[in-house]
């Protein structure tokens, strides 16, 4: 059986491109035949609001799919809506799936023991969608309570070719009131990057990569640059390009010699791309589909320009 890696790789290569589509539906943004078509249909405003995120982000899938190997569906914006958020983000992962994307869940689950075993059994299900009851390739989670908390993670990717993001440098302008602490001569990402590292040599010593990722921020592209070479061995999954403000520049790093190795994510620079003044120009309010394509081959053409192996 592939690992989660192997499988990813794969499908970067079908795409060309390591461009990742994240899914951030926010109910002012969406455009507004979404919203009325979702009001139409009547039902509690939570009801509403999760018919809306549905067809948004399947629209967007059906649209990226032929385009980009993966989607990143936030699920915090699907949670805040209780039970009706949650049915909307289970049938955005089917259909994801559906269309041959990779799922990468952004949940930032973590912790101790029989807790973690359960989100790890809610989440990884890895190479078959039905072995879990949200059928996600990978999931993005946070080691802060130790690395114990990581093994039952560890474990269910190993069982299920999954794969996790661990938080390692994140893209946020707070990240370093923690993650820059230092002990021991060593920055405390650091010390986690090592951990990531030892897991990927440990479980998968034979393979380039291992399933075990790391959340580098492209705002921060002198770490991103260093962490490479500290963890040769773990997939990035980079977000803070675009909106956040990183470059294709920035991210460059991220990736080994032949141009692998990463995911560099854009969301709501894709997902309301039709409220850019360049695109608002272009095809209008109506055109928010044309809107999405266009800010996708944008992004991937960007990228080719400092990654030429990816292209």
């Amino acid at each position: 059986m592939p690992n989660y890696s192997e499988r990813l790789a794969a499908r970067v290569e079908q795409v060309n491109t390591p461009a990742l589509v994240g899914l951030d539906p926010r109910w002012e943004q969406l455009p507004a035949d979404v919203k009325t078509a979702a009001q139409s249909a009547g039902g509690s405003v939570t009801a509403v609001m999760a018919r809306g995120f549905k067809r948004f982000c399947c629209d967007i899938i059906d649209i990226v799919a032929p385009l980009v190997p993966a989607v990143k569906p936030q699920v915090a914006f699907f949670e805040q809506l209780g039970p009706a958020g949650f049915t909307a983000l289970a049938s955005v992962i089917t259909h994801a799936r559906t269309a041959g994307l990779v799922v990468i869940a952004d949940a930032k689950r973590g912790d101790i023991g029989s807790t973690a075993t359960a989100y790890a059994d809610a989440w990884l299900a890895g190479e078959d969608p039905d072995a879990a009851p949200f059928g996600a390739d990978a999931l993005t989670v946070s080691a802060y309570l130790g690395d114990d908390t990581l093994r039952p993670f560890v474990e269910k990717a190993v069982q299920n070719s999954a794969g996790l993001y661990i938080l390692v440098r994140t893209s946020n302008p707070g990240a370093g009131t923690f993650q820059d602490r230092t002990s021991e001569n060593q920055k405390l990402f650091e010390t986690v990057a090592d951990v990531v590292q030892q897991l990927n040599l440990s479980y998968w010593p034979d393979h380039n990569y291992g399933s075990i990722g790391a959340v580098v921020g492209a705002t921060w592209p002198e770490e991103l640059n260093s962490l490479r070479r500290r963890m040769p061995n773990t997939p990035f999954l980079v977000p803070g390009y675009g909106s956040q403000g990183g470059t294709a520049a920035d991210v460059a790093g991220a990736f080994d010699q032949n141009g692998q190795g990463a995911l560099v994510n854009s969301s709501r620079g894709i997902n309301f791309a039709y409220q850019k003044e360049e695109y608002a120009e272009q095809f209008g309010p109506e055109g928010w589909r044309d809107a999405i394509e266009a800010a996708t081959h944008q992004m991937i053409a960007d990228l080719r320009k400092q990654i030429p192996a990816s292209g």
